[in-house]
C-alpha cells in the first residue's frame, strides 16, 4: 500500500509537468515570428528616408555616386496616410526628371515602379514635395532603387 502511494505521489506531479510543458511549446508554434519587411523588396536598394512631419512640404534624399546606376524607381510609404506632389530626380550628369507623381498613398503602400529614362543612370538627389493628410501621423517617405 505504501508503495502505490509513494509512486502516485511521484508520477502525478511528473505528469502534470509534462502536460502542461507539452500545452506551452504547441502554442509558441501557432505563432511564428513575422518575416523582415525588407525581405519582401530583397532585390531594390533603398537610397534614403524621410519622416514627413507636417512643417515642411518638400525634402531632399541626396544619393551621389558612390551609391550606383540605376533604372527604376519605388516610393514606399509607412506609418501614415501621404499626398505626394511631385517627385525630381536630379542626375548626376546635371539633368533632372520629373516623373508625374501626383498620388494620394495610404499607410504601408508603395508607388508602381518608375522607369527613369535612358539606360542605367547615376542619381544625385531625388526631391519630394508632399504634405500629410489632416488627422494622420506621422509618415515616412522611402526611396527605392532598381
Amino acid at each position: 500500500m505504501q508503495t502505490n502511494t509513494a509512486l502516485t505521489l511521484l508520477f502525478v506531479p511528473l505528469t502534470v509537468a509534462l502536460t502542461a510543458g507539452c500545452a506551452h511549446r504547441a502554442e509558441e508554434r501557432r505563432a511564428p515570428a513575422p518575416a523582415p519587411r525588407v525581405e519582401s523588396r530583397a532585390d531594390w536598394n533603398k537610397l534614403g528616408e524621410r519622416w514627413v512631419d507636417g512643417t515642411h512640404d518638400r525634402d531632399t534624399i541626396p544619393v551621389g555616386r558612390y551609391e550606383g546606376a540605376y533604372r527604376r524607381l519605388m516610393i514606399v510609404v509607412e506609418h501614415s496616410a501621404l499626398e505626394m506632389d511631385d517627385v525630381v530626380v536630379h542626375f548626376a550628369d546635371g539633368t533632372v526628371f520629373s516623373p508625374q507623381t501626383r498620388h494620394v498613398f495610404a499607410a504601408n503602400t508603395r508607388s508602381h515602379v518608375i522607369d527613369l529614362p535612358g539606360s542605367r543612370r547615376s542619381i544625385r538627389s531625388v526631391e519630394f514635395r508632399y504634405g500629410n493628410l489632416p488627422g494622420g501621423g506621422r509618415a515616412q517617405a522611402e526611396l527605392w532603387a532598381q
